[in-house]
């Protein structure tokens, strides 16, 4: 618990809270993945452009939205019709030549052709992923693995590497990004998947975060895995038992997550912007 690190554990939740409501959301959506369902206005097409825009979500931001942008460009405004009515055949020509790190062209090519028969069955990911859901699971660890085996059912190994799975131990930060898009109602999130409550989330986890929530003693874990991404959400709980992803953007303030090596060192804790002065000597 951050109390117990904190001789005031209220000061924690005071600091993030700070710092989410100064986050400029506007200025983050021109730098963030999320800028792409964002181009959208029907649920379909931002699930669709956002599933696409989470896959490729990890590196550099400006290499992966050139990546993306290919993708989505044949589909012009719908890109969910164009995904359902994919034919690999006679639409393989607008991805040749696309890769990207650890995806190969046939790779994205299969991506597209999973995703567009997830759409013709179910009609939208909202209603796969409903399917996947039960409303008396703890989170929504037991509907994503149910969500990405889905996905990976048939799959030789092309598309796996989109879809880490909770049962894997896996973080899934990509995937518990799309989920956050689609379900929390405020800031830059859509809230289009409205029978998941914001408190089911678990947060988006890469090394960054785990440092920082270490610190912070949000979590004493060390690994970057599922586990530790429930330790700090049922953390951030306790500030936020509703929605504690909010804090996400808190933890991801511009010079804190970065900044943050995991261990203690004067330079670094010197600038840290959350810890209390007596901390950081």
């Amino acid at each position: 618990m951050p109390a117990d690190k904190f001789s005031d554990g209220s000061s924690l939740k005071q600091t993030l809270d700070k710092f989410y409501g100064e986050f400029n959301f506007k200025e983050r959506i021109k730098h963030d993945p999320v800028e792409f369902p964002h181009k959208y206005t029907g649920p379909e097409d931002i699930e669709a452009a956002g599933l696409i825009a989470s896959c490729f979500a990890y590196g550099k931001v400006e290499l992966f939205k050139p990546v993306i942008e290919k993708i989505l460009k044949p589909g012009g405004r719908h890109p969910a019709e164009f995904f359902r009515n994919f034919s690999l055949k006679k639409d393989k020509k607008y991805f040749r030549g696309t890769s990207y790190r650890f995806n190969k062209e046939e790779d994205i090519l299969s991506l597209v052709n999973r995703l567009g028969a997830a759409l013709k069955k179910w009609g939208s990911l909202k209603d796969l992923f409903y399917h996947c859901y039960n409303t008396e699971d703890e989170d929504i660890g037991k509907a994503l693995t149910g969500f990405v085996d889905y996905f990976l059912r048939g799959d030789k190994g092309g598309i796996s590497q989109f879809f880490p799975s909770p049962a894997g131990g896996s973080a899934c930060k990509r995937m518990n990004l799309f989920l956050r898009w689609m379900v929390r109602t405020k800031d830059i999130d859509f809230g289009i998947w409205d029978k998941i409550p914001p408190s089911k989330l678990i947060i988006p986890l890469d090394v960054h975060i785990a440092r920082i929530s270490g610190c912070l003693g949000l979590t004493k874990r060390k690994s970057s895995d599922w586990k530790t991404a429930k330790e700090i959400t049922e953390s951030l709980k306790k500030f936020d038992p509703d929605d504690p992803l909010k804090y996400d953007f808190a933890l991801c303030h511009q010079g804190i997550s970065r900044l943050c090596r995991g261990e203690r060192f004067k330079d670094t804790c010197t600038a840290c912007a959350i810890l209390p002065p007596s901390r950081k000597n």
